[in-house]
């Protein structure tokens, strides 16, 4: 796929999936708004990918976790300009809910559910004026079912997939693309972020994101979420038939705390 004359915007791409698609997307053609909290990864980014390829890159520093800065964000660029947005920026924490700080606890909820859903409110209606766009909203294989020690990011991720699998159905008729993208455990930051390990399994690499991406963009019609791994993508239909208290006792004791 190519993306050659088009503008992608990117949030959360100082490293992990957002670098890896950043990287693509300027492979495939597009030139790029990249968005993050740092500034000096953000440079050293843009500055590799600009000696590779000839696009243009645009570097904003910005905490999409406070109040109105999607607005804000917007009103930097120009909401006209933006054929693809990449909602990435997103973060969890590992332990109870009893003993969560209630900081950090509304800034998880800011950014990965209402900054993602302003982004997407403020950009999908030029997308839908002109029947081109895609919208590219990273959940995770979390969305499916409780986790607890992790029920906040759970839940956060769970509305992502919900929101955009309504999205997607509410564009069809139109040249306007919206993908739930749900990774299972991807070797990323995340984890060092988030306080904690996950019991037993190896981190998938970043790379099977990026294909599993744009395999299900490709298709004829785009699903409206597509999960990472067929060992994943089973994991997750076999939940349909077990009974809800087990999956939440299993996943309990995948999601532990230290390192």
């Amino acid at each position: 796929m190519r993306f050659d004359n088009q503008t992608a915007l990117i949030t959360g791409a100082s490293s992990g999936i957002g670098d890896a698609f950043a990287r693509d997307f300027a492979r495939r053609g597009a030139d790029l708004i990249i968005v993050a909290r740092r500034k000096d990864r953000l440079e050293a980014l843009a500055e590799e990918i600009r000696s590779h390829h000839d696009v243009t890159v645009t570097v904003i520093a910005a905490d999409l976790s406070t109040p109105n800065a999607a607005a804000a964000l917007a009103e930097t660029i120009g909401v006209k300009d933006i054929d693809i947005l990449v909602n990435n920026a997103g973060f969890g924490n590992i332990g109870l809910v009893a003993d969560e700080d209630p900081a950090p606890l509304s800034e998880e909820i800011t950014l990965n559910v209402l900054a993602l859903t302003q982004l997407t409110n403020i950009f999908l209606p030029p997308m839908v004026s002109r029947n081109r766009g895609t919208i590219i909203n990273v959940a995770s294989t979390a969305a499916f079912q409780p986790i607890p020690n992790m029920a906040i990011y759970a839940a956060t991720k769970a509305y992502v997939l919900s929101f955009t699998e309504a999205l997607w159905g509410e564009l069809q008729g139109t040249r306007v693309k919206a993908l739930a993208l749900c990774p299972g455990g991807t070797a990323t930051e995340f984890f060092d972020v988030a306080g904690g390990r996950v019991a037993g399994g190896a981190l998938a690499p970043i790379g099977d994101v990026i294909t599993s991406t744009f395999r299900a963009l490709g298709k004829k019609k785009t699903p409206p979420s597509v999960v990472v791994g067929r060992l994943n993508a089973t994991m997750t239909n076999i939940q349909r038939f077990v009974p809800r208290k087990t999956i939440v006792r299993a996943t309990a004791r995948i999601f532990t705390g230290g390192n």
